[in-house]
């Protein structure tokens, strides 16, 4: 019998499809001029700006139209700096209609900037002034094809760097004249739009060529499950030059006319949801997992726990009635959050399903999705009608799923086939091939299966499997979500180690940072040796929620936060590599 495919959930929202962004453009324009497409704060305390949809795609359209003017038609242009609407004007501009955008990775040391630079094969780049420096390094290196260094920042040209502000009153010009290069531009759907690196090491990193047709697939994909509107405003937190952020918390909104406001940063949250009376936020299981890890904190404080408690399970039952009472017995808490939040979706790692079940349970809907730069990024995820526990929801309706080679728990490698798979790792035709099927299925990577009902769950990646000596396969980050969930565990990574000098016989060992002040709190002890035997007490006590072939066998314990990539991923094999020595 052949391995089974599953089809994709079915559309539960009217959705507009459109062929490319340039279309998104023109239709948010049309259907939401006069809208807010950005809040952003002003020197007058507790007063925010608008800027509409009109203001903002005609900067768009007159940056487009100053770019070409300069040169840049066809031509491969980057972006770095942090979230702002400079840095999605910068990326419209070039995307529909001037060139080729490559989004760079702001979070990654100078040395690797300019390894992509040179890879990318960028002839300009947009940047904040947080990178002033290693651009004039750029310049006086004459590093790769650069020709145009764009200052988001400087109001005017100066020391031959280009002001992207000047450049829109250019265009603005050039436009009024007559000049219609880029209003008139016509757009390949099919060939490669956008140039993204995947996280590691640049020596590693792949480039993922996608198109207009890509994104714009899995924009009419999430419009069809999740109900966003203009009435809607957006706190973006994860950097955009990632997918998820990029596609869902940027592309998304703009094509359903919401508004977008820029986080100020991890301590900024609860203060940005509440000045820009933010309504959805897409952010990583971690954020999400603290922020409510602070709300039962503050509930605890106010001695309330027993009330709220009581509250959940009351709106549990009104709500099994159809009845949804959620935003009005939790009203103190929503208020606390700035009052309009209804709606979280977490991607990019693994979701606690006691956080995930907690935050629904207070009013605000909050599921967990999953995918990858290769693929737009969403292969699945929960919504209004789609939720389980656990998995990561239903394949996305343009898609379909299988799983490869699975064990006799249904376990195997997740792949996936549709129209938002990536043309290629571009350059790479040998890592494109090992990829991407001959028929068309890209294979993720990770590991996982879908149940009876066709909801996925993830496993784990497939590179960071154990393999034991008993033939056992171990997922290390199974163990690591149960050790996680240990107070004063800050994070933690499991991997083998050989036994008795066998390279063929693992045992399992897991790598904890450990917070002193909680362990201080919490347990009552400071001293090396009285955290260890504590921590090594509670990792017992989660041996024995599994078979014996998944014991954790041996610890090691740290303050110091484990390596990781700019998207919080940890570096196994870097890790393990500094254990060795």
């Amino acid at each position: 019998m052949g391995e089974r495919i599953v089809k994709g959930c079915k559309r539960i929202f009217e959705a507009k499809k459109f062929e490319n962004l340039k279309e998104i453009m023109e239709h948010s324009k049309k259907e939401f001029g006069q809208r807010p497409a950005f809040k952003f704060k002003t020197e007058q305390p507790d007063v925010c700006r608008e800027m509409t949809y009109d203001e903002y795609i005609d900067e768009i359209n007159a940056l487009g139209t100053a770019l070409i003017s300069v040169g840049l038609k066809d031509k491969r242009i980057g972006i770095i700096g942090e979230n702002r609407y400079e840095w999605e004007e910068a990326y419209l501009a070039v995307v529909c209609g001037t060139g080729i955008v490559v989004p760079l990775d702001r979070a990654l040391p100078e040395n690797e900037i300019f390894n992509l630079i040179e890879r990318s094969e960028i002839e300009a780049i947009f940047y904040s002034s947080k990178f002033d420096e290693t651009m004039k390094k750029v310049e006086e290196q004459k590093m790769g094809k650069i020709q145009y260094l764009i200052s988001m920042d400087y109001t005017e040209k100066k020391d031959n760097i280009y002001s992207q502000k000047e450049l829109v009153q250019l265009g603005k010009d050039l436009i009024k004249n007559g000049a219609r290069s880029f209003l008139d531009a016509s757009i390949d759907n099919d060939s490669m739009s956008i140039m993204l690196f995947t996280s590691g090491t640049t020596s590693q990193a792949k480039s993922v060529a996608l198109s207009h047709k890509n994104i714009c697939a899995n924009i009419y994909d999430i419009a069809s499950v999740f109900d966003v509107n203009e009435k809607d405003t957006f706190l973006s937190f994860l950097p955009l030059h990632h997918t998820f952020e990029s596609t869902v918390g940027f592309l998304y909104p703009f094509s359903e006319g919401a508004c977008i406001a820029f986080c100020e940063g991890i301590r900024h949250i609860a203060d940005n949801l509440k000045e820009y009376q933010a309504s959805v936020m897409i952010s990583v299981p971690l954020l999400f997992e603290n922020m409510y890890r602070k709300v039962l904190q503050s509930i605890d404080k106010k001695g309330k726990t027993r009330a709220v408690k009581w509250g959940r399970r009351l709106c549990n039952v009104l709500k099994r009635l159809g009845i949804d009472k959620r935003r009005t017995v939790f009203k103190e808490i929503h208020e606390s959050l700035g009052g309009k939040l209804r709606l979280f979706v977490a991607g990019a790692a693994a979701f606690d399903a006691e956080t995930e079940k907690g935050l629904n349970e207070l009013g605000i809907e909050t599921y967990q999705g999953y995918g990858l730069t290769e693929t737009s990024p969403v292969i699945a995820s929960e919504h209004k009608t789609c939720v389980k526990m656990g998995s990561v929801g239903q394949i996305f309706p343009s898609l379909e799923a299988k799983i490869i080679n699975a064990n006799e728990q249904g376990i195997g490698e997740i792949a996936v086939k549709g129209p938002s798979i990536m043309l290629e790792y571009f350059g790479n035709e040998k890592a494109t091939k090992e990829t991407i099927t001959e028929d068309g299925w890209f294979l993720t990577g990770d590991m996982g299966y879908l149940d009876k009902d066709g909801y996925l769950f993830i496993t784990g990646r497939k590179k960071n499997v154990i393999v034991l000596k008993n033939g056992k396969n171990v997922y290390p980050e199974e163990i690591e979500a149960y050790i996680n969930k240990i107070p004063a565990v800050k994070e933690c990574f499991v991997f083998g180690k050989p036994e008795n000098g066998n390279a063929a016989d693992l045992k399992l060992c897991v790598k904890i940072v450990y917070d002193l002040e909680l362990m201080k709190e919490i347990y009552g002890v400071e001293r090396f040796e009285d955290i260890k035997a504590k921590l090594w007490e509670k990792v017992k006590e989660v041996n024995r929620k599994m078979p014996t072939y998944k014991y954790v066998k041996e610890m090691i314990l740290t303050e110091e936060e484990l390596i990781k990539t700019t998207t919080q991923k940890i570096k196994r094999f870097e890790e393990i590599k500094m254990i060795k020595e």
